[in-house]
C-alpha cells in the first residue's frame, strides 16, 4: 500500500496496536454495503444535526449511478466534498452544482484515485468507511480478479471518533493542493464539529442493523452476479470464498450492535462480557464439547440483542417498574434477539441458544414454553448467568446483589425457572470465588477477532468480579 494512503497514515498516526479490529481485506460488493448503510442513517436522521462529509470514489466510474442519492445526502449534510477522477462524469450531474458540494478532480498518478473512502463526521456521531484497492503485487498470479465483485481492499470502517477525526484532518490535508479555499471550509466545519459535539450521543444500532440486512442482500446479489459469469463449479468455489468474507463482516456487525447496547446501559456496561465468560466457566464445569462451548460463549456475547431497539427505560427499571409497552419489549427480547441473528445462516446454533434463553424450567417461559429436559443445554445456561449476573448490578431502585446474595435468589427459582442441576454448578462456582479458590472472569478466555473496539480498558473490575489472570486470546 501507498505510504501516502489515507489508510497506511492513519495506521502511522495511531498508537501501536490500536488500529479498529474491523481492519482487513474486504471484497468490493461488501463495501458497497458498509457504505449504503452509512449513506442511509445520514437520510434518515431527523435531529438536525448535519454532519461533514468526505467522499473519495476510487476511479469514479460507477458512482453516476448514486448521483441522485448524493444530492439527497447533500440535503442533509453541512458540506460535502467528492474526490474522484475528472472523467467520472459527475461534474456534469446536477448534484455538484449544490452549493454545499464540491468536487475534487484527481490527477490519474495520485494515490487517491487507489482509494474508496466515506467519512462522516457530526455533532453525535462519528463513522467511516476506509479502504485501498490491492495492487497486483498483492494478489496471487493465479488470483488477479477478472469481474468486478471479485475486486478485494485492504480496509475498516467504525464508529470510534478519535480515527474518525484523525482520518478526515488526513484527508482534508490531501485535497488541499488541489483547492486551498475548499480546504480552509472543511478544516472550518472540521474544527466546529471537534471542539463542539453534542452532549448528546446517537444510537447507533439501528444503522449497524441495517449494515446486517445490506450485507444480506450483497451476498445473494454476489451469487446471481456469479452465476451470470460464471459455469457451476466456478461459482460454488467463489461464492464459498465471498460466502466467508461476507460471514465475517455481518457478525462484525451484530457484535458491534452488542457493544452499542452495553454501552446505552450506563448500570451494566459489561453485561455481554461477563455473561460470556461465566457461561463459558458453569460450560467448562460440566464439561461442554469444544464446538458447543464455542457457540455458548458467543451466544453470551449476543445475548442482549434483542434490545438493539429497546427504549431507554429499560436500561433504568426494573421490569416490575417498567409501563406496558416497555414490559411487552423486555419480556420479548429473547425471540426478537433469535430472530435478528436467524439474518446470518452461519448462527443458526447460536440463535437457537439466544432464542430459548428465556424458556423456564417448568414450562412457564418464553416464546414456546419448552419445559425440563425440553430447553436445550446451552439455553438454561445462559438464562441462568444473564439472570444471575444482572443481580449482581444496580438497576433502578434495586441494589447491586453480593454474589451469595444473586445465588440465593437464584436457588429459590431452582425447579421453576432454572435447572436444579446447573443451580448446584453455579453454586460451586460461586462458593469457590466466596473462599477465593477461583476468580470469577470478566471476558471469555477467547473474543473473536470482529469484536470490533477495544473496550479491556472501559471494562471496570469490582470487588466481585475479577479479571481473569491469563491474557485473552483474540
Amino acid at each position: 500500500m501507498n505510504s501516502e494512503a489515507t489508510l497506511h497514515q492513519l495506521k502511522a498516526a495511531l498508537p501501536e496496536g490500536e488500529m479498529p479490529s474491523s481492519y482487513g481485506v474486504y471484497f468490493k460488493n461488501t463495501l458497497v454495503a458498509l457504505c449504503h448503510a452509512l449513506e442511509d442513517h445520514i437520510l434518515e436522521q431527523s435531529d438536525g444535526a448535519k454532519p461533514l462529509v468526505l467522499v473519495t470514489f476510487q476511479q469514479g466510474k460507477w458512482y453516476l449511478q448514486e448521483a441522485d442519492r448524493y444530492r439527497d445526502i447533500a440535503n442533509c449534510s453541512q458540506q460535502v466534498a467528492i474526490a474522484a477522477i475528472p472523467d467520472s462524469g459527475f461534474s456534469d450531474h446536477a448534484t455538484s452544482q449544490l452549493p454545499n458540494v464540491d468536487l475534487v478532480d484527481l490527477e490519474a498518478d495520485d494515490s487517491l484515485t487507489e482509494e474508496w473512502n466515506l467519512i462522516i463526521l457530526a455533532p453525535g456521531y462519528a463513522a467511516m468507511v476506509l479502504c485501498h484497492e490491492l495492487s497486483e503485487e498483492d494478489y496471487r498470479n493465479d488470483n488477479i480478479p477478472t469481474i468486478d465483485v471479485e475486486r478485494k481492499f485492504y480496509g475498516l470502517w467504525t464508529f470510534e471518533r478519535q480515527s474518525v477525526e484523525l482520518s478526515a484532518k488526513i484527508l482534508i490535508d490531501r485535497m488541499r493542493p488541489y483547492n486551498t479555499s475548499l480546504a480552509d471550509r472543511l478544516t472550518e466545519h472540521f474544527n466546529g464539529l471537534k471542539n463542539n459535539p453534542s452532549g448528546t450521543s446517537v444510537d447507533l444500532s439501528g444503522v449497524v442493523s441495517r449494515i446486517v440486512n445490506y450485507l444480506q442482500s450483497s451476498q445473494q446479489q454476489l451469487v446471481t452476479v456469479n452465476r451470470q459469469t460464471r459455469e457451476l463449479w466456478e461459482l460454488e468455489g467463489q461464492a464459498l470464498k465471498l460466502n466467508r468474507n461476507l460471514a465475517a463482516n455481518k457478525l462484525q456487525a451484530f457484535l458491534r450492535m452488542v457493544q452499542k447496547i452495553d454501552e446505552r446501559d450506563l448500570a451494566n456496561p459489561v453485561a455481554s462480557l461477563q455473561v460470556s465468560a461465566l457461561a463459558e466457566t458453569l460450560g467448562q464445569l460440566i464439561d461442554l464439547s469444544t464446538i458447543r462451548l464455542r457457540r455458548l460463549r458467543l451466544a453470551g456475547l449476543l445475548f442482549r440483542i434483542g434490545l438493539a431497539e429497546a427504549p431507554r427505560e429499560i436500561f433504568q427499571q426494573t421490569a416490575d417498574h417498567l409501563d406496558q409497552a416497555s414490559l411487552v419489549f423486555w419480556r420479548d427480547r429473547a425471540a426478537l434477539g433469535g430472530q435478528l441473528l436467524s439474518s446470518m445462516p452461519e448462527l443458526t446454533p447460536v440463535s437457537r441458544i439466544v432464542t430459548h434463553q428465556l424458556e423456564y424450567w417448568d414450562g412457564s417461559g418464553t416464546p414456546n414454553g419448552l419445559k425440563g429436559e425440553d430447553i436445550p443445554l446451552e439455553s438454561r445456561i445462559l438464562g441462568l448467568v444473564a439472570y444471575f449476573q444482572e443481580l449482581t448490578e444496580t438497576r433502578g431502585k434495586r441494589s447491586a446483589m453480593s454474589l451469595g446474595e444473586a445465588l440465593a435468589a437464584c436457588e429459590k427459582l431452582s425447579n421453576r425457572r432454572f435447572d436444579p442441576k446447573l443451580i448446584e454448578s453455579l453454586s460451586t462456582i460461586v462458593r469457590l470465588a466466596e473462599i477465593g479458590m477461583l476468580q470469577l472472569p470478566e471476558r471469555p478466555s477467547q473474543q473473536p477477532t470482529v469484536w470490533l473496539e477495544d473496550i479491556r480498558s472501559q471494562a471496570p473490575t469490582t470487588n466481585k468480579w475479577s479479571s481473569l489472570s491469563k491474557e485473552v486470546t483474540p
